[in-house]
C-alpha cells in the first residue's frame, strides 16, 4: 500500500469530466458501505479514519474512494483530511488500494 498527497477539489474535478469515472461523493454512507469501510480499514493501527463521504465505481467489481477525517492516535495529535480507497472483487474480500492525504 503507497501514501500519496493530493489536491481533493482537483480530483473532484478531474473525476467529474471523465465517463466511467467514479460517481459525485455521497454523504450519506449506506450501511453497506460502511460494513465494507470497516472490514477494509479493521486492520489499521495507529490512525484513527472517519468516513464523511464516498464516490463509487464500478469495474470487475466496485470501487469505492472514501473522504475521511484521519486523527493520529496520540496525545495533541491533529486531525487530517485523507481519501482510502478500497477494490471490492466480485469475489473474495474487499481491501485497501490506497491512502491519501489532502493538502
Amino acid at each position: 500500500m503507497e501514501l500519496f498527497y493530493f489536491n481533493f477539489n482537483k480530483q473532484i474535478m478531474e473525476t467529474s469530466l471523465m465517463t466511467g469515472a467514479y460517481t459525485a461523493f455521497n454523504s450519506k454512507i449506506s450501511d453497506d458501505e460502511k460494513q465494507i469501510f470497516e472490514r477494509a480499514t479493521q486492520g489499521l493501527h495507529g490512525v484513527n479514519y472517519q468516513p464523511i463521504a464516498v464516490a463509487t465505481q464500478v469495474v470487475a467489481g466496485t470501487n469505492y474512494k472514501f473522504f475521511c477525517n484521519t486523527k493520529v492516535t496520540a496525545l495533541k495529535a491533529i486531525t487530517q483530511p485523507a481519501m482510502i480507497t478500497i477494490f471490492q472483487p466480485l469475489k473474495g474480500e474487499e481491501h485497501i488500494s490506497s491512502i491519501e492525504l489532502c493538502k
